[in-house]
């Protein structure tokens, strides 16, 4: 265990909720007789086994450091009481912080930490009770599921499956003892698969775009929280500090002491320099810079008409109109929408998505071209009936012809509207001298999006269309203080021995049956193997995803996940599997889901049960 000004203990408890439920935590503390400010990391994601290693790690780091840091497990999930759902999240939240500040060796000055889902969580919590909550810190906090008011197909079906899942992973006996049947019993028989509220018209809601609290917000580019948490730093009502970095989703090592700095300041009144830092701090292609306000007054739009500076080489036609009519595989070289860090995750070379888009390509650059921000592209459609599905990519080509993703971004059209506004994802990236730019426009992107049920396209006209993007001056570092980060020593985290599968999957294979006109993507997940854990527990996953869809056929999509989850604990001969098949189709009206989920106790079945959902899809 490394030296901290601190030292630990940890202890496991429940923390009381008004209606006598108990949500399982882990808290550490200093050894004082001080009251201390203390942390909260509220999550579904099982303390016990799922989170262990990475909060074996960083609440000792912070407890050690002064603060009582707690991590607790959400309603129906780990050790936790109750059962599973969304709608006592935010109330249960609260009473976990009026129960924190109620301790004896608690401040009463609280701060909330969460990545992922559990970050949104951190920001909703703090606007739902901001008089209990003095700072929040934020990665990659998980946003809603229809960008431009398009449908995610991999996103939206890996995040329900794994929804479902790890809702119905039992508690563990050495925690609960003899309890554990019977919670878990009434877990099961409360379980409904999420694919009707988050396939509805209006899906779940977005983290609040306005921060209620002071906020350090962090995430890697890539990431779909990355305009989130633009959105949060330009909202100005409390200060706000964001890092966008090199890394895949999560919290990374090196951000760890900014974190320590952000608590010190609202938590403990010691100027430890958390507001003297840039408001942005971002990794730009091979190095860090700082934006001292944002929007930042060395960015400024630049406009690329699609008739000028952009051009599109075609067949010369009276029509004013490009008509762009994409095969229904486009987007199979998308790459993964939440990047975790695994080769296969990174869009490979775009020539083959750009040779199924229309494009239109600038001349090359004469000097480099820096981005920081979120584009935009303005299009003026041809008239339709119905609504109509716009991917735009934005590529960077390099003299050998090389198509590297920058950034994209897709919108659902509306027919009454002939103009249309195509928000891209951030960025912050260089574009060297010699390269081009190069906008991609495609009428689907499978398996990111569901497709349009008609697959005839959009058409646009280029002199009334135009691509914003947000140009960083190239001498804005001149005479600015170096942006640097600093990896904390922390503590060795428990000794997980991992077995890996005999015959290990490919991450990302994709299979083109010609004679069928089929394109099917199969995935396989990084967690997939065995686990052992220092407590006893073994678990073990397997998990296959196949997307498929045929050339031309939109109604052809189909998403199916096959996840199987064991639990054992040898030494007292728990054993406990779960079998979940998730598959997910659409008609030209409806997403059809069919869902089934089976547990099985020492080999024999305890619970099944199947669903079949039809969700309208209204304006998709």
């Amino acid at each position: 265990m490394p030296s901290y000004p601190y030292r630990t203990i940890r202890e496991d408890l429940r923390v009381p909720l008004p209606d006598g439920t108990g949500l399982y935590a882990r808290l550490w503390r200093p050894v004082t007789d001080d009251p201390v400010p203390a942390l909260l990391e509220y999550s579904a994601g099982r303390l016990t086994d799922w989170t262990a290693s990475d909060d074996a790690r960083r609440h000792p780091w912070y407890a050690g450091h002064g603060y009582a840091s707690a991590r607790v497990d959400r309603r129906g999930h780990g050790n936790s009481g109750g059962t599973p759902g969304d709608a006592t999240d935010l109330p249960d939240g609260a009473a976990v912080l009026a129960w924190l500040a109620g301790r004896p060796w608690c401040s009463g000055r609280i701060g909330l930490l969460g990545t992922g889902p559990a970050g949104a969580t951190a920001l909703r919590l703090a606007a739902h009770a901001p008089d209990a909550v003095h700072a929040v810190v934020a990665a990659c906090p998980e946003t809603g599921l229809r960008p431009g008011g398009a449908v995610p197909a991999a996103d939206l079906h890996a995040r329900a499956t794994a929804h479902l899942a790890d809702a119905a992973r039992p508690p563990d006996p050495q925690y609960l003892g003899d309890d554990w049947r019977p919670r878990w019993q009434e877990r099961l028989a409360s379980l409904e698969p999420p694919f009707p509220g988050w396939l509805a018209d209006a899906p779940p809601d977005d983290p609040p775009a306005t921060a209620a609290v002071p906020t350090l917000a962090v995430a890697g580019w890539g990431d779909p929280s990355c305009a989130l948490l633009l959105r949060l730093l330009a909202s100005g009502a409390v200060p706000v500090r964001a890092v966008l970095g090199p890394w895949p989703h999560g919290l990374p090592d090196e951000i760890l002491p900014e974190t320590l700095r952000w608590w010190d300041h609202w938590l403990r009144d010691i100027d430890a320099g958390a507001l003297k830092t840039p408001v942005l701090r971002s990794w730009i292609s091979t190095r860090w810079t700082g934006e001292e306000a944002w929007p930042s007054p060395d960015v400024r739009d630049i406009h690329y008409g699609l008739d000028g500076p952009l051009r599109t080489a075609g067949t010369a036609s009276d029509d004013r109109h490009v008509q762009v009519r994409s095969p229904q595989h486009t987007g199979l070289n998308a790459g993964a929408y939440v990047p975790a860090g695994r080769p296969a995750d990174q869009p490979p070379d775009q020539r083959e998505e750009d040779g199924r888009s229309v494009c239109f390509d600038s001349q090359p650059l004469p000097e480099p071209l820096e981005l920081l921000g979120t584009p935009s592209l303005r299009l003026r459609l041809r008239p339709s009936p119905a609504p109509g599905l716009v991917v735009a990519r934005l590529c960077d080509v390099a003299p050998d012809g090389t198509s590297v993703l920058l950034t994209r971004g897709a919108l659902v059209t509306s027919p009454s509207e002939p103009d249309a506004t195509v928000e891209l994802a951030a960025a912050g990236t260089t574009v060297p001298p010699g390269h081009r730019l190069r906008l991609a426009l495609s009428s689907a992107y499978w398996p990111w999006l569901w497709p349009d049920p008609d697959p005839a396209g959009f058409g646009l006209d280029p002199s009334h269309s135009t691509l914003t993007l947000p140009v960083r001056h190239l001498a804005a570092d001149s005479g600015a203080a170096p942006v640097t980060f600093a990896s904390p020593t922390l503590p060795f985290p428990p000794p997980v021995h991992t077995t890996e599968p005999l015959t290990a999957r490919p991450e990302r294979l994709t299979i083109h049956d010609i004679a069928r006109h089929e394109w099917r993507t199969e995935l396989s997940p990084a967690a997939d193997g065995t686990r052992t854990h220092p407590d006893g527990l073994v678990r073990d996953e397997h998990t296959v995803t196949a997307y498929r869809i045929l050339t031309a056929t939109p109604t052809s999509a189909q998403a199916r996940t096959d996840r199987t989850v064991r639990l054992e604990r040898p030494a007292i001969g728990w054993d406990i599997t779960l079998q979940t098949r998730t598959e997910l189709r659409c008609t030209p009206t409806h997403f059809l889901a069919h869902t089934r989920l089976t547990a099985l106790e020492a080999g024999d079945v305890v619970f099944t049960r199947d669903w079949q959902q039809q969700i309208p899809r209204e304006s998709d």
